[in-house]
């Protein structure tokens, strides 16, 4: 088989990927893992639930990509009496040359980069709001709907330990990120490293490498990258292995109330060829599928209370299936 020649330059999604990283090492100790999944979620058109303990970095990642890109960037605090006009917008009142008319002004999710910092302390009011304005990429007040800016990116935190006063998404929001990340807490010496380059004097500066145009060309050439048929075909069936219905394994059966929907495979999918091009590929490899599988499907699946009684967590069950799943068809 001839491999497809690129209509367009690959190369140019991965130096911006690498470019991109590099200049957010400047300030992000360690946490490979998370720079690089957020890379690709970004360049791929997602969003991104981010779960970790405070004190991690999760805002100074948000902050730091927003000063690497030229990009508009905007934070939401969420907080139980966040109403969804302040995120989205209202109709105000206004008055000019004795005459009143009402007059749009817009929410702080009108940017290019929007961190949405503790997003499971908000209602599910304020919750919807923002997570429609995701999935649509527009905003509707009144009678009058809005498109967002492109690129455009969410990146949402939320505090696994913190439980009062806390309202946890609904399954059906969850699905709508791209990638959830967990934030590990860091090494010793990456402690040391955090402790040494925010205590000094000197502070490290980052410079803009991409700007919104270099982004969105990007995730057009993502989108072009081939991927074979039995690549595609495995990872249809580590899909249908998160399903009690679809799969012989005794873990997902007894665990899984509900598995991975197909927004999950656009997911292995779209991730599989970003990542192809920043390992410097024009093609997907099992590799690829593999290496995103956890964050990509880790909040797609949804488990029985048998699971949370056994300590049986959403990433143990995914390891067993990437285990457990051939990449090629059983032969007849």
């Amino acid at each position: 088989m001839i491999a497809e020649e690129p209509r367009v330059d690959p190369t140019r999604v991965t130096d911006v990927a690498r470019s991109l990283e590099d200049e957010l090492r400047k300030l992000i100790v360690g946490q490979r893992d998370l720079v690089r999944g957020t890379v690709i979620a970004l360049l791929a058109g997602g969003h991104v639930l981010m779960e970790g303990v405070p004190g991690l970095g999760k805002t100074v990642l948000v902050r730091s990509l927003g000063q690497a890109l030229k990009l508009n960037f905007s934070r939401v605090q969420f907080t139980p009496d966040l109403m969804p006009a302040d995120i989205v917008g209202t109709n105000v009142i206004r008055e000019t040359e004795g005459r009143r008319d009402f007059q749009y002004q817009a929410g702080p999710i009108f940017a290019n980069l929007v961190l949405a910092d503790e997003i499971n302390r908000a209602t599910p009011k304020t919750q919807s709001a923002l997570l429609e304005a995701m999935q649509e990429r527009t905003v509707t007040v009144g009678t009058e709907t809005r498109k967002l800016p492109e690129p455009f990116f969410v990146l949402a935190t939320q505090n696994p330990i913190e439980l009062e006063g806390t309202y946890p998404l609904p399954e059906a929001q969850l699905d709508r990120f791209f990638f959830k990340l967990l934030v590990p807490f860091p090494s010793q010496e990456e402690l040391l490293e955090i402790a040494r380059r925010t205590t000094g004097a000197a502070v490290p500066q980052l410079h803009p490498v991409a700007d919104g145009e270099s982004i969105l060309a990007a995730q057009q050439i993502a989108r072009e990258v081939p991927i074979a048929e039995h690549v595609l075909a495995y990872a249809g069936r580590l899909i249908g292995a998160t399903h009690p219905d679809r799969t012989e394994l005794d873990t997902v059966r007894k665990y899984v109330r509900f598995g991975a929907s197909p927004r999950g495979l656009q997911t292995l999918v779209l991730a599989g060829k970003v990542r192809a091009l920043l390992e410097g590929r024009y093609n997907v490899a099992f590799e690829d599928l593999t290496t995103i599988m956890l964050p990509a499907l880790r909040h797609r699946i949804f488990l029985q209370f048998e699971a949370e009684a056994d300590a049986v967590t959403a990433d143990r069950i995914l390891s067993e299936i990437l285990e457990r799943t051939p990449k090629e068809p059983a032969r007849a």
